[in-house]
C-alpha cells in the first residue's frame, strides 16, 4: 500500500496535527486529503472521487460520522478503512490515537486484521422512476421535519405486506447501524457477523408496533401513504431528499461491503461495554 487517502474530522486542529505526523513518519507514502486538509497541511489537493478511486487504503481520523463519510466515499471499492478515534471511543472507530502509528504501519504490511461489514442498497422510486439510488453502512431513515404530523409508512418484505407504522419515521439500519439511531430508537443491538437488518419505528403511534430484524436476502418496501409535508429519506445521516405521497423505498442487502482494521486489543463485546457503559452502577 502507498497510495492512502486521509479523512479528517472537519475544523479540527487535531486531526491536521495528526497527518502532518503520519506525513513525516511515513515519508514514502502518497498522501491524497480534500481541499481543507491540503489547504491547512500545504498538500496539493485532491478531489473526493480520485480519493476513493485512487486510494489502497483510507486513514479517517476523527469519529464514526467521520468514518461513514470515508466509507461513502470508497463507493463499491473493497478498499481497507483504518479510523482512529481522536474523541471518546467509537463503534466504527476503534483505534486510539496513541495506537495509530503502529497501527498503520501493521495494515501497511499487510499484516492487520481486517473485518468486512454489510451495507445496504436502496432505490427511491417515483411515479415510476427512480430518483434517488445509494448505498449506506449504517441506516436508511424515513423522518418527518419540526412541523410534520405523523405519517402512514406501509410496509412489506419481499412483496408480502407487513405492517402499516403510524410513526414519525422509519430506520432501516444494517448489524453495524443498530447501535446508532436504531438503538436510540428502542431497535435491538445486531452483532456485525450478521447478514441481516433491523426495521425500527420512530415514536409508533400504537405501542405494540416494535421494531423487526430481517433476512438480508429479502428486499424491505415502504411507501409513504400519508400526504403529509416536510418528510425526508436521510442515507447514513450525510445525504437528505425531500418526500412525496406514495413515494416508495426500496431496501436490499448490497452486494458491496466495507472493510474495517480492526483494533486486536479490543473485541466487539468490548467496544458495547466501554461504549454503553454496560455494568456500571
Amino acid at each position: 500500500m502507498k497510495t492512502v487517502a486521509v479523512v479528517v474530522k472537519r475544523g479540527s486542529a487535531e486531526a491536521v496535527a495528526l497527518a502532518q505526523q503520519v506525513r513525516a513518519r511515513f515519508p514514502e507514502l502518497e498522501l491524497l486529503g480534500e481541499t481543507e486538509l491540503a489547504t491547512a497541511a500545504g498538500w496539493p489537493a485532491t478531489p473526493r472521487e480520485e480519493m476513493g478511486r485512487r486510494a489502497e487504503l483510507i486513514l479517517v481520523l476523527g469519529g464514526d460520522g467521520t468514518l461513514i463519510y470515508a466509507a461513502r466515499m470508497a463507493r463499491g471499492r473493497t478498499v481497507p478503512i483504518l479510523g482512529v478515534n481522536l474523541g471518546s471511543l467509537g463503534f466504527l472507530t476503534e483505534v486510539p490515537r496513541a495506537e495509530l502509528f503502529p497501527r498503520l504501519a501493521e495494515t501497511l504490511s499487510g499484516k492487520a486484521r481486517l473485518h468486512t461489514r454489510m451495507k445496504l442498497a436502496c432505490r427511491l422510486h417515483r411515479g415510476g422512476k427512480v430518483i434517488v439510488e445509494d448505498e449506506v453502512l449504517n441506516d436508511v431513515v424515513i423522518n418527518k421535519g419540526a412541523l410534520a404530523r405523523i405519517a402512514d409508512h406501509e410496509v412489506s418484505l419481499d412483496g408480502q405486506y407487513m405492517t402499516t407504522f403510524k410513526s414519525d419515521g422509519v430506520i432501516i439500519a444494517t448489524p453495524t447501524g443498530s447501535t446508532a439511531y436504531s438503538l436510540a430508537a428502542g431497535g435491538p443491538i445486531l452483532h456485525p457477523a450478521l447478514e441481516c437488518a433491523v426495521v425500527t419505528p420512530i415514536c409508533p403511534h400504537a405501542l405494540t408496533q416494535r421494531p423487526f430484524v430481517v433476512p438480508g436476502d429479502q428486499v424491505v418496501n415502504v411507501v409513504l401513504r400519508s400526504e403529509v409535508a416536510d418528510v425526508y429519506l436521510t442515507l447514513d445521516g450525510q445525504t437528505g431528499h425531500g418526500l412525496h405521497q406514495g413515494d416508495r423505498l426500496e431496501v436490499w442487502r448490497s452486494a458491496n461491503r466495507t472493510v474495517l482494521v480492526g483494533n486486536p486489543n479490543i473485541d466487539y463485546f468490548g467496544i458495547l461495554r466501554q461504549k454503553l457503559h454496560w455494568g456500571e452502577r
